[in-house]
Order: C-alpha cells, then structure tokens, then sequence
C-alpha cells in the first residue's frame, strides 16, 4: 500500500509539472530571459492575489511588498496577471528546500500572485541577503506573465536603503515594468515596501 501511495503521489507531482507547462507557456517577450521558464515549474493551478514565499521558521527579517499592476497606461488597473517572484535566503544563496521538486535553480524562496480585480497583489517573505563575498545589491527577481500575451523579466526589486546600490548601479536599471528601486519602512512586523508595475513599460517588442 505505501509504494502505491508513493507513486501516485509521484505522478501527481510530475503531473503538475508538466501540466503547468501546457497550460501557461507561450512567447517570451522582450529578448532573451534567463530561466524565465522556471516559472511554469510547480506553478499552483489556483493562484490568489496573496502568497507566502518564506515558511514561518524562515531565518531573516520579514518583509511585505505590495502594489498595483496597471496596463499600458498607466492608470487602468490590470487584472489577472501573473506575478512571479524569487530570491536569496538569508545567506545569499538560492537554497533549495528538502524534497524540492521544481525550479530548484531559483531556490525554495520563489512564488506566484495573481492580481485581483483592482489590479493588487502582495507578497510576504523575508529580506534577501547579497550573494556572498559580492557587490551585488539585495534583490527579488520578477517575472511578469499576461495570459494569452506571454511573459518577460521585469527590473528586479531594489531596496533604496542598500548600501550597496550606488549611484552606478542605479544608472544600469532600465526601468522594465517601471522603477524597481523601493524604499521599506520598518514597523512591529518587518520590512514594507510597495511598488507599481506598469505592464510592458520599457519592455522592447511589446505591443
């Protein structure tokens, strides 16, 4: 009985994989996007405008980030678009959790948001620490994805407190999907940053 159990849940993960694949891949827009297709990997079949990227013994500071998704104007809240985000630990490193399955290169500190009906989203996580013994700013990779359109990398999220975000760091952002650079405030809680996310902003070969 438990090597059934076992390999139906085997299959019923592999399952999941492949059929995320199916359902949700389709062009990439605006160049090339490195591993960009991980984020079809374990992907939840339902998505809500809320997740929880770090599980709750996470070592780190917490960190809430929220905001609003418009379309190309800038002005009209956009709906049902698919946000997906990943990061360092705490240690700077892409850390894969025990039994990760899917999009291991990306760490287990990865996750979706699907933008409500005012275009919101929030997603709670903890703080991400530089790569080591690197100059790298503190970052959170995001990649956006519009059913029936594609999908494409947008300007990472930055922290405007980093110290390592200099003035010549800054001067390289091209400002896909609008600014990435956040300031926090700090509460109770942890960390709250938010930022807006204007789809197709700055991003070549959009339409």
């Amino acid at each position: 009985m438990k090597q059934i159990t076992f390999y139906l849940f085997s299959v019923a993960l592999a399952w999941e994989g492949c059929a995320q694949k199916g359902q949700w891949n389709e062009n990439v827009i605006g160049g090339p996007c490195e591993d960009c297709q991980l984020m079809f990997e374990g992907m939840p079949s339902q998505l809500t405008s809320t997740t929880n990227l770090a599980p709750p013994d996470e070592p780190g500071e917490q960190l809430e980030i929220s905001g609003t998704i418009y379309q190309q104007d800038g002005k009209t809240p956009a709906a049902g678009v698919v946000l997906y985000v990943y990061h360092t630990d705490s240690k700077g490193l892409y850390s894969k959790s025990p039994g990760q399955k899917f999009g291991v290169r990306h760490g287990h500190l990865r996750g979706w948001v699907k933008t409500d009906a005012n275009g919101r989203y929030q997603f709670n996580t903890i703080r991400p620490a530089s790569y080591p013994n690197s100059k790298n700013p503190q970052h959170i990779h995001p990649i956006v994805y519009e059913p029936g359109k594609g999908y494409y990398w947008i300007d990472e999220f930055l922290f405007e407190d980093d110290p390592v975000l200099t003035a010549n760091e800054r001067s390289h952002l091209q400002n896909r999907g609008g600014a990435g650079v956040i300031r926090l405030t700090i509460n109770q809680k942890g960390w709250v940053g938010r930022r807006d996310i204007i789809l197709g902003e700055n991003v070549p070969g959009y339409k």
